[in-house]
C-alpha cells in the first residue's frame, strides 16, 4: 500500500464564531484567566504539528487571539459551517498552496489533549485517504443509544485505525463488538477540503444531520484514528464550569 514519503506542510485552523444560543459570546468566555479561544489556540500550538491560525467571524475574537500572541483571520460571519470558514481562511492565508494538510480543530475544545490533535494526522500517511478524523470506543451503555453521540461504522485496518463506511446517530453496527464515538476533529488533504466545500448537501447528510456523510456519499475516503478520550466540548454553562475546573488545576 503506498505511503506518503514527503513531510507535509500542515496548518491548523480553528473556526470560531460569536453566535451561540446556549452560551452567548462563547469564544471569549474566561477560562483560567484567558478567553476560551485562546486556550484552544494554545492546545493546538502545543500539538506541534504546524502553523496555527484562528478563523474568526468577528474582530473581537481575532483581537483576543492576537493579544495572546497568536494569528487570526476574520472571515465572513454568514458561513454555514466551520469547514466553509476554514476554507475561506486558507485561501486568504495561503493562495499559493504551500500547505498540503489542513487540520480543523473546533473552537470550543479548551481542554483537548494536544496529542489527540496530533493523532488526527496518522491516517493521512496512506496516500489513498482524503480526510482523517478521530473516534473513541464507547464504554458507557447509555451512549450506545444516545442520538447525540455520533457513531462511526468502519472496517478495522489495525488496532487503532478504521476505514469509515458510515456515520450515524443510531446504534450501529449491530451485534457483538465495540462501538465508536466519533470526535468531530478533521485533517483534510487540501484538495479534499476544496472539493468538499464545493459539494452540495447530500441526502444522507440531510437525514442524519451529519456533514461528513456528504464526503462519503461523494466517494471520498475517510479514515479514523482511535484515541483514548473524548475531549470536552463547551456548549453550556455547565460545560464551561467543568473546563474552568480542569484548567485551573
Amino acid at each position: 500500500m503506498p505511503q506518503s514519503q514527503k513531510t507535509p506542510n500542515v496548518v491548523v485552523l480553528i473556526p470560531a464564531r460569536m453566535a451561540s444560543t446556549r452560551l452567548p459570546d462563547k469564544p471569549l468566555a474566561d477560562i483560567a484567566g484567558d478567553p476560551m479561544i485562546v486556550q484552544v489556540w494554545r492546545r493546538a500550538v502545543e500539538a506541534g504539528i504546524g502553523t496555527v491560525v484562528v478563523a474568526a467571524d468577528c474582530h473581537e475574537i481575532a483581537q483576543a487571539v492576537r493579544n495572546a500572541g497568536g494569528d487570526a483571520v476574520v472571515t465572513n460571519p454568514d458561513h454555514p459551517s466551520g469547514s466553509d470558514r476554514i476554507f475561506e481562511a486558507l485561501e486568504h492565508l495561503d493562495p499559493n498552496g504551500q500547505y498540503d494538510i489542513v487540520v480543523n480543530v473546533q473552537g470550543d475544545l479548551p481542554t483537548i489533549d494536544p496529542a489527540v490533535i496530533k493523532a488526527s494526522l496518522a491516517p493521512l500517511s496512506r496516500d489513498e485517504v482524503d480526510i482523517a478524523t478521530l473516534a473513541v470506543e464507547i464504554t458507557e451503555e447509555d451512549e450506545k443509544s444516545n442520538p447525540n453521540v455520533v457513531k462511526v461504522v468502519g472496517s478495522p485496518l489495525d488496532r487503532d485505525h478504521l476505514r469509515a463506511l458510515y456515520f450515524t446517530r443510531a446504534t450501529a453496527p449491530f451485534g457483538d463488538g465495540p462501538l465508536y464515538h466519533h470526535i468531530g476533529l478533521y485533517a483534510y488533504r487540501r484538495s479534499a477540503l476544496e472539493a468538499f466545500v464545493n459539494l452540495s448537501e447530500s441526502p444522507l447528510e440531510k437525514r442524519e444531520k451529519l456533514e461528513q456523510l456528504r464526503a462519503l456519499e461523494a466517494g471520498m475516503r475517510i479514515d479514523v484514528a482511535i484515541v483514548e478520550d473524548v475531549p470536552l466540548g463547551v456548549d453550556t454553562p455547565q460545560d464551561l464550569e467543568k473546563a474552568r475546573k480542569i484548567l485551573s488545576q
